[in-house]
């Protein structure tokens, strides 16, 4: 997911310096939204590692 995230953020890199600004703010916004959502996936993940080994 953070891979994607990335990806998307090249993206709207590449197209914010073509002059696309639809298709950049469009690939910021996508690559905002799995950025935080790979964050609070991996919280979640450490928080239950550490519930489980109790």
């Amino acid at each position: 997911m953070l891979y994607w995230a990335a990806v998307f953020l090249v993206i709207a890199l590449v197209a914010g310096l073509f002059g696309f600004g639809g298709v950049a703010s469009a690939s910021a916004g996508i690559a905002q939204f799995l950025f935080f959502l790979f964050v609070v996936l991996f919280a979640a993940s450490l928080i239950l590692g550490l519930v489980r080994r109790r």
